[in-house]
């Protein structure tokens, strides 16, 4: 048998678990119902929910996952009232985050595209132009750059491999967000490391503007691509 049978095998991973759970109960005596308690306790103090989540820091960043869809789950409203507040915030906050990492991206590649413009002067080009191909290597550039210095950084601070932080720097940016890495949840980081939060919170608000920047050159390259090819008959 695979030594990784466990791991395929989610059935049998329930069964194991159900027995473990009986003789837990059966050895201390415990109730079902003093049983899901510990489970609840246990599950507030995982490591990904360490410290205060919800001082301002924690709340501040709970605010940037939802707004930017990213929405790791490390952190969620316990009560009705926060679901319902989370709720209305997400529906009025993610059109306009995202309206404004438009135009913010729009920028990024007009800046980009004098700096390539410049470029090509200073080469001595008589008549420089910069194409949407230049742009686009460019973009894909400045996303490499963008990902591989944040894992650099991700994986000093929260002691990663840089597989991991890069890794959780592609996840977060690409605003898949699945939550098995999440930074500043070790070490109560989020009350006693304030550079370090700071930094977290403008590389994911700089790198989701660069992404989204790289991905409208992306769409408007194959719309151009598009209007030009010829017409079938």
């Amino acid at each position: 048998m695979s030594p990784f049978a466990d791991t395929l095998a989610p059935g049998h991973q329930q069964r194991r678990l159900a027995q473990k759970r009986g003789e837990f109960c059966s050895k201390y005596g415990f109730s079902a119902e003093d049983y899901r308690e510990l489970e609840r306790l246990a599950r507030q103090a995982e490591p990904h929910r360490a410290g205060r989540q919800w001082k301002f820091a924690g709340s501040f960043y709970f605010a940037i996952t939802v707004i930017t869809t990213i929405g790791y789950g490390h952190a969620t409203p316990g009560t009705d009232s926060g679901k319902v507040f989370c709720m209305f915030y997400a529906f009025l906050g993610i059109p306009l985050t995202l309206v404004t990492f438009q135009s913010l991206g729009e920028r990024l590649n007009a800046l980009v595209r004098g700096l390539l413009l410049a470029a090509k002067r200073c080469l001595g080009l008589r008549r420089p132009r910069v194409s949407t191909e230049n742009m686009v290597v460019a973009g894909l550039l400045l996303c490499a750059a963008t990902l591989g210095l944040g894992a650099a950084a991700f994986a000093h601070f929260e002691g990663w491999t840089f597989f991991h932080a890069y890794y959780y720097c592609f996840i977060t940016l690409t605003t898949i967000g699945f939550g098995d890495f999440v930074a500043l949840q070790s070490d109560e980081a989020l009350q006693t490391r304030p550079p370090y939060v700071a930094f977290s919170f403008l590389y994911i608000l700089l790198g989701l503007t660069v992404i989204g920047a790289f991905l409208n050159l992306v769409v408007l390259r194959f719309l151009a691509a598009t209007a030009d090819a010829p017409e079938s008959v």
